[in-house]
């Protein structure tokens, strides 16, 4: 594994909250989160994910665990010895790789837009194809067809600056990050097995209206890992963060503040 460059966010003072973006998105993607969260007391570390952002890369292929080693690289660096882990959706696979290799550093997860099941057959064919036509192609094609599916049909009518921002980061992203992760995550483990080992407090969100999550993604999860909540916010899709961030944020502080008492 090659070192990257790290870029990223840090924002605030007190417990950190590190925050992994979903694909093929960047670490803006939690701009709500982080103004709410460090003007109440939480340390908000949001890193570009290996080839995505800011952190460029010529590799074929950005694995999780690479991804994970990249957080704990960065803890290191800004000498953070635990922390809570949210992730989104491939960030998701993130954080279950950092919690299944780095245990004693997660002091609580928050798992958003979910998925524990490795990628079958039909998937990792997908994923390659979609690899193969973004480094053809750019990522200007996959602008309306990722806008569509991860956002529900009320933020699409209703909320024109999400919509802009992140059909934004999807033409901004580099199709060389975009393609490697894409092929990262066909290669994912299945974390099903990890997740009754999880042995810290986890708050488990998922979008009532998400396009390429089912309800049943995030119950599997909630019901193996023994100390988890779920919560379902509605006319939210896939990028619940984004599409209703306050109803997100105040799910998000009233887990985080239990963990303090």
């Amino acid at each position: 594994m090659s070192r990257i460059d790290s870029h990223f966010s840090d924002n605030g003072s007190g417990s950190t909250v590190i925050l992994l973006h979903g694909f093929p998105f960047n670490r803006s993607m939690w701009r709500g989160q982080i103004e709410f969260l460090s003007a109440r007391g939480y340390r908000c570390v949001a890193p570009d994910l290996r080839g995505l952002g800011e952190n460029k890369s010529d590799a074929e292929i950005a694995t999780m665990e690479e991804m994970a080693r990249d957080v704990a690289e960065l803890m290191d660096e800004l000498k953070i010895d635990r922390a809570i882990i949210c992730g989104l959706s491939m960030g998701c696979y993130v954080a279950f790789e950092f919690a299944h290799m780095f245990p004693s550093r997660v002091e609580a997860l928050v798992l958003a837009g979910a998925r524990a099941e490795g990628a079958d057959k039909a998937e990792k064919k997908s994923r390659e194809q979609q690899a193969k036509r973004v480094r053809e192609q750019g990522m200007t094609h996959a602008i309306d067809s990722i806008s569509q599916s991860l956002l529900s049909p009320r933020t699409l009518a209703e909320k024109p600056d999400v919509v802009s921002r992140v059909r934004e980061m999807v033409a901004s992203t580099d199709p060389r990050g975009a393609a490697a992760a894409q092929r990262g995550m066909a290669t994912r483990r299945d974390y099903s097995d990890d997740l009754a080992k999880i042995d810290v407090p986890t708050l488990i969100v998922a979008g009532r209206e998400d396009g390429v999550r089912t309800p049943e993604d995030a119950e599997f999860i909630d019901e193996r890992i023994p100390n988890s909540q779920l919560i379902v916010i509605d006319d939210a899709g896939h990028l619940m963060n984004m599409e209703q961030p306050e109803i997100f944020n105040r799910a998000l502080i009233g887990f985080l503040n239990e963990l303090n008492h």
